[in-house]
C-alpha cells in the first residue's frame, strides 16, 4: 500500500485529474439516483402510509395521475356493509409560480387521509378558517414552503390559478413534503376531472371481509381493479424509469472514465518501466506487479467515487429547491445508492486498470531495465503530416485511447440527440397530420399528459373570423404485457385529422366502443378486425387496422373523441387541439391573436414549432444538456490529463526544440495542433459511433415502431464542434505549460 500511495503522489496532478473525472460521473449517478429513490419512496409512502386497507382504481395505468374512476363509485362503496370509510384521491403535476413541476394532491376535506399530514403552521384545509379565507385554500409541505419561498397567507399560482396558503404540513416523506394539498372539488377543477377521481382509498370494517368485498366489487365494477395498497404501490413505474436513467449515466461514466483511466495508467506504466524492471529483478512476481497497478487504479477510482458522493451531496443541498418536488434531498443518499456508486467505480477501476496492469506484469526484467523512455512503442515515420502527425503516430496507443475517449463522448451525444430529434419530428408529424396550421395545448401546464382544453374554448376560437375549424385530440397511455406501452388517441370519427390514418384492413372508425389499432400493435397483440380489446377496464371492438407515418402511433389505437374523454376521466376536455385557418399565410398572426385573447386557457404555436414548445421536451432537453455537460466534462478532464502526460513525456524533446531556436509560440502551436487534430479525428469517429449506437438501440422492433433516429447536418456540425472543443480543453493548459519550459531545465529532465 505504501508503494501504491508513493506512486500516486509522485504524479499528483495526473492523479487528481483522474479522480476529478471519476467524481463528476459518480456525482451525476448520486443526483439521479436520489431523484429515483425520492420518487420511489415518496410513492410508497403516499400509497401505503395512510391507514387505508384497499384501493379501487382503473387497471393498467402508467401512473396514479392517469387513472380515472367515476366519483359516484365512492358513494356506492360507502354504502357497502364491509366498508367503514372511503376517500377519493387525485394527483397531478401543475406549475407553481415559475416552477415547472409541482405535485398536487386533491382529497375531500373530511378525508381520513388528512390525518397523517401534521400541520406545523397555520391551519388545515379541513378547518373552518380555511373555508372563510379569501380565495381558494391550499396547504403545502414544509419543503415546498422553502422551495417556493411561501408562507401562511401568501398566494401561489398553480397552473395559473391563484390559491392562498392557509397551512404548512410535515409527513416525514420528502416527496409529500415537497407537494401541496387542495380540496377534491378544487383539484377536479384544476386538473380537469369533474366528477372523476384517480382512485379510491377505503377502510374495511373487518379485514376478514376482504374476499367477500372483492367478489362483490368484481360483479359491480368489472372495469375497475381492487388491490391492496402495497400491491398498487408495486405497480408504479416512475421510479423504475428513473433507475434506467441512473444506470445509463453509470454506463456512460464507466466507458468514458474507463478509457481515461486506461490512458492514465498506461502512461504511468511507460514512465515506470525501468522501476518495474527493478522490482521484477529483485523477485517480484508478475501477479504482484499486476496487483500493484490494479491497486493504484482501484484506489484512484474509489477516492474519486468518495469525492463524487460528496459532490452529489453538496448539489442536493445547494439545489434542494430544484429537486424537492421529486422528493430528492441529501437524506436520499443511503446504503443502496452508495453501493451502486461503489459498483460503478470498482468496475471503472478494473476496466481502466486491467490492460496497463497486464502490460506491466508481462515486462521482462532485462527488457524493462534497458528501457530508455518514451511511449514504449516502435517508432514509426510517415512521409506526410509533419511533426504534428509524427508525434501522434509515434505514440499510437495513447493517441488511439484519446481518440476513443472523444469518439465515445461525442457518439453518446449524437445518439441521444438523434433519438430526441426523432421523437420531436414524430410529434411534429402528428401536428402536421392533424390538418391544421396551428396546435393548441393548455397554458401553464407542466406536462402534456396533464393538458386539458375545454371544448367550449375551442368553439369560441372557431368563432374567430380568421379560423376555419378546430379539431380536438385526447391522448393517454397504458401498460400492456404484450406491448409494454399502448397509446390511446381520441378523435372525431368524422373530423379531418383522423383521415390521415390509412386503413389497411377492416373499416374506419365509426362510433363509440369501437377502436382501430396500428399494425405493429395488431401484430404484437395478435388481434384483428372483429376481435375485442380490453384497455384500462374498458372493452372495445376492433374494426380496423391502420398504418401511419408517425411511428409511435403504430403501437396504439384510436377511439372516438367521446370514448377518449371518458377514458381519461375528463368529459368535455381534450388534450390538444388543431386549428385550421382560412388563410395559411396569416397563421402566425392567428397564433398571436389566440395567445392574446385566450392566453389564460391555451397556448398556441405553429405546427413547425409545436414539439419544441412542449414542456415535456423542455425537460428532456434540460436532461440531455446535463448529460452532455457531464460527458464533455469527464471527457475533457481525461483529454487534459493525456495531453499533460504527453508534454511531461516529451520534456527533453521540447527542450531540444527550444535550444534549436523554437519560440514559445511555435511550441504552443505544435501542442495545440496535436490537440485539435485528435479532436477532429475523434469527432469524425464519434459521429460514426453515434450513428452505430442509435442503430443498435433501434434494432428492437418495439422501439423502432415507436420512433426513429433523425440525423441532421446541424447535429453533425454540433458534434464536430464539441470534439474540437474537447481537443482545445485538453490542449490549452498542457500547451501553455510546454511554453514555460526553459531549454536547460528541459534538457536535464529525466
Amino acid at each position: 500500500m505504501k508503494l501504491i500511495l508513493t506512486n500516486l503522489f509522485r504524479r499528483r496532478g495526473r492523479t487528481l485529474l483522474t479522480m476529478l473525472g471519476v467524481s463528476v460521473g459518480v456525482a451525476a449517478i448520486i443526483i439521479l439516483g436520489a431523484l429515483a429513490q425520492g420518487l420511489q419512496s415518496g410513492y410508497d409512502s403516499l400509497l401505503t402510509n395512510n391507514r387505508a386497507d384497499l384501493i379501487l382504481s382503473q387497471p393498467d395505468t402508467l401512473d396514479i395521475s392517469l387513472g380515472a374512476v367515476d366519483e359516484e363509485v365512492g358513494e356506492q362503496l360507502l354504502a357497502m356493509s364491509e366498508v367503514s370509510d372511503v376517500s377519493g384521491f387525485i394527483q397531478g403535476y401543475v406549475t407553481a409560480d415559475d416552477n415547472l413541476y409541482f405535485f398536487m394532491f386533491g382529497m375531500p376535506t373530511d378525508s381520513f387521509l388528512l390525518e397523517r399530514y401534521k400541520i406545523i403552521e397555520g391551519v388545515g384545509i379541513d378547518s373552518r378558517e380555511a373555508q372563510t379565507v379569501r380565495g381558494k385554500p391550499a396547504v403545502i409541505g414544509s419543503k415546498a414552503s422553502e422551495s417556493l419561498n411561501k408562507g401562511v397567507g401568501d398566494t401561489v399560482l398553480f397552473s395559473g390559478s391563484a390559491y392562498t396558503v392557509v397551512g404548512i404540513y410535515e409527513t416525514g416523506s420528502s416527496f409529500e413534503d415537497g407537494a401541496g394539498i387542495i380540496s377534491l372539488e378544487n383539484a377536479q377543477t384544476l386538473l380537469g376531472r369533474l366528477r372523476q377521481v384517480n382512485l379510491f382509498y377505503f377502510q374495511l370494517t373487518d379485514l376478514d371481509l376482504q374476499d367477500r368485498l372483492e367478489e362483490r366489487a368484481g360483479r359491480l365494477w368489472p372495469d375497475l381493479e381492487l388491490s391492496t395498497t402495497d400491491a398498487y404501490a408495486d405497480q408504479q413505474i416512475l421510479g423504475d424509469a428513473m433507475q434506467v436513467y441512473v444506470w445509463a449515466i453509470g454506463g456512460l461514466a464507466i466507458v468514458i472514465g474507463g478509457v481515461g483511466m486506461a490512458n492514465s495508467q498506461l502512461m504511468s506504466v511507460f514512465e515506470r518501466t525501468r522501476e518495474i524492471g527493478v522490482l521484477r529483478a529483485i523477485g517480484w512476481s508478475s501477479r504482484r506487479v499486476l496487483g500493484m497497478i490494479l491497486g493504484e487504479s482501484l484506489l484512484v477510482t474509489l477516492t474519486g467515487g468518495a469525492i463524487g458522493v460528496f459532490l452529489g451531496w453538496l448539489a442536493l443541498i445547494g439545489l434542494g429547491s430544484l429537486f424537492s418536488a421529486f422528493g430528492a434531498n441529501s437524506d436520499s443518499i443511503g446504503p443502496a445508492l452508495i453501493s451502486q456508486a461503489v459498483f460503478v467505480v470498482v468496475v471503472l477501476g478494473l476496466v481502466g486498470g486491467w490492460y496497463p496492469a497486464r502490460r506491466a506484469a508481462r515486462l521482462e526484467p532485462v527488457e524493462a531495465l534497458s528501457y530508455e523512455g518514451g511511449s514504449g512503442e516502435k517508432p514509426t515515420r510517415l512521409k506526410f503530416g509533419g511533426m504534428v502527425v509524427q508525434s501522434l503516430v509515434r505514440r499510437t496507443t495513447r493517441t488511439l485511447l484519446t481518440v476513443t475517449a472523444i469518439a465515445i463522448t461525442v457518439g453518446a451525444i449524437v445518439a441521444l440527440e438523434a433519438v430526441v430529434v426523432g421523437a420531436s419530428d414524430q410529434l411534429s408529424g402528428l401536428a402536421t397530420g392533424a390538418g391544421g396550421e396551428i396546435m393548441l395545448r393548455q397554458a401553464n401546464v407542466s406536462d402534456t399528459s396533464q393538458s386539458i382544453i375545454d371544448v367550449r374554448v375551442g368553439e369560441r376560437i372557431e368563432g374567430l373570423p380568421e379560423v376555419h375549424s378546430t379539431s380536438g385530440l385526447t391522448f393517454s397511455a397504458i401498460a400492456l404485457p404484450e406491448t409494454t406501452l399502448f397509446m390511446i388517441f381520441g378523435y372525431d370519427p368524422n373530423g379531418l385529422p383522423i383521415q390521415r390514418f390509412n386503413i389497411v384492413e377492416g373499416e374506419p372508425l365509426q362510433t363509440n366502443r369501437q377502436i382501430i389499432i396500428g399494425k405493429p400493435a395488431a401484430d404484437a397483440l395478435n388481434k384483428g378486425p372483429g376481435d375485442t380489446l380490453d384497455l384500462g377496464g374498458s372493452r372495445y371492438k376492433i374494426v380496423g387496422i391502420y398504418e401511419t407515418n408517425v411511428g409511435w402511433e403504430g403501437f396504439g389505437g384510436v377511439i372516438t373523441m367521446r370514448d377518449g374523454m371518458n377514458f381519461t376521466g375528463k368529459p368535455g376536455k381534450v388534450t390538444m387541439m388543431s386549428v385550421k385557418v382560412n388563410d395559411p399565410d396569416n397563421a402566425s398572426q392567428v397564433v398571436d391573436l389566440i395567445n392574446t385573447n385566450f392566453g389564460d386557457d391555451v397556448y398556441a404555436t405553429l405546427n413547425a414549432d409545436f414539439s419544441e414548445n412542449l414542456p415535456d421536451f423542455e425537460a428532456t432537453n434540460a436532461i440531455l444538456g446535463a448529460i452532455t455537460f457531464m460527458a464533455i466534462l469527464v471527457g475533457g478532464i481525461g483529454i487534459l490529463n493525456t495531453m499533460l502526460m504527453a508534454v511531461m513525456e516529451r520534456t527533453r524533446e521540447i527542450g531540444t526544440l527550444r535550444a534549436m531556436g523554437w519560440r514559445r509560440r511555435g511550441v504552443l502551436s505544435l501542442i495545440l495542433q496535436e490537440a485539435l487534430l485528435i479532436g477532429a479525428i475523434g469527432g469524425t469517429m464519434g459521429i460514426l459511433v453515434g450513428v452505430g449506437l442509435s442503430s443498435l438501440i433501434f434494432l428492437s422492433p418495439a422501439i423502432a415502431a415507436i420512433s426513429s433516429p433523425q440525423y441532421t447536418l446541424i447535429l453533425f456540425l454540433r458534434a464536430f464542434i464539441v470534439a474540437i472543443a474537447l481537443g482545445l480543453i485538453g490542449g490549452i493548459y498542457p500547451a501553455w505549460r510546454a511554453t514555460r519550459m526553459q531549454p536547460v531545465e528541459a534538457l536535464r529532465y529525466e
